[in-house]
């Protein structure tokens, strides 16, 4: 790799995606110099949070495994120096280790920013030069190319192969298009209901919309605000979102999903 400015390749690992609530529980970074060398930074981070079950699934990394580690603010000064004058690699960096590791800087009282950084995101670069269309997903799993792609019945016998093929690599013990359910996870647990309206964080929901998008629980505004909660109930809702609210303002809240809010970056 030949290097005109130093770069480094970020990760983090969080309690959970999102950017704005969130924290880091690990930091890796690789420093590469333009002469040729390398230097490491690593460390676990106490997030002064829970970490959901799925994320320590996830990770391997537990409550118990955090509980001495330093905080974040004992460290950012240190994690600051590391990156400077660098640009920045990762996968997925752009849209969230940057913005989520730039909000933890600002809670820790030193503000951050990657301005004026060249970044290489990898998956960026993947999502460009590697198609994920049908025809891509037919050759992947069929073995063979598609023929008459976006013609609207060979497109739908693709389609019909591919979930074939699916069943057979990763359900063969079910053998039912039924299994393939099991991997909608990401999609039915980070949000409450199908209008993304509300938003699991940290075993609560949160509004997404509004006057207190991201920032206030549903139990919160409760108790704060239930007039505001009373005027959604007029207004063109769907029957998920309204039942959700009405439960709530009689003091009845669902029980959030195991893995609430956890979507792997």
């Amino acid at each position: 790799m030949h290097l005109q400015r130093a770069l480094v390749v970020l990760d983090l690992e969080t309690t959970g995606t999102w950017v704005e609530k969130d924290r880091i529980i690990e930091i890796a970074m690789i420093r590469l110099s333009p002469g040729g060398g390398k230097e490491f930074f690593h460390k676990r981070v106490n997030p002064q949070i829970p970490i959901p079950g799925v994320v320590s699934r996830l990770t391997g990394i537990t409550d118990e495994d955090v509980r001495n580690a330093p905080v974040f603010k004992d460290i950012v000064k240190e994690a600051v120096e590391f990156l400077q004058d660098a640009d920045i690699g990762g996968f997925n960096v752009e849209k969230f280790d940057m913005p989520l590791f730039e909000r933890e800087c600002l809670d820790a009282g030193v503000p951050f920013s990657f301005m004026g950084r060249s970044v290489f995101d990898a998956q960026k670069i993947f999502h460009v030069n590697e198609k994920r269309d049908l025809s891509a997903a037919y050759s992947f799993y069929c073995g063979k190319p598609l023929v008459g792609a976006h013609a609207a019945m060979a497109d739908t016998e693709a389609t019909l192969e591919v979930l074939q093929a699916q069943i057979d690599r990763y359900c063969s013990e079910e053998g039912t298009v039924v299994s393939l359910g099991k991997f909608n996870y990401r999609e039915q647990t980070e949000f409450f209901d199908a209008e993304r309206k509300f938003r699991w964080w940290n075993g609560e929901l949160y509004m997404m919309f509004g006057k207190y998008a991201r920032k206030e629980s549903l139990r919160d505004i409760v108790r704060k605000d239930s007039g505001y909660l009373e005027w959604m109930l007029t207004k063109d809702f769907g029957e998920e979102v309204k039942e959700l609210v009405a439960g709530a303002l009689r003091g009845h809240f669902p029980k959030p999903p195991e893995d609430a809010g956890i979507v792997q970056p």
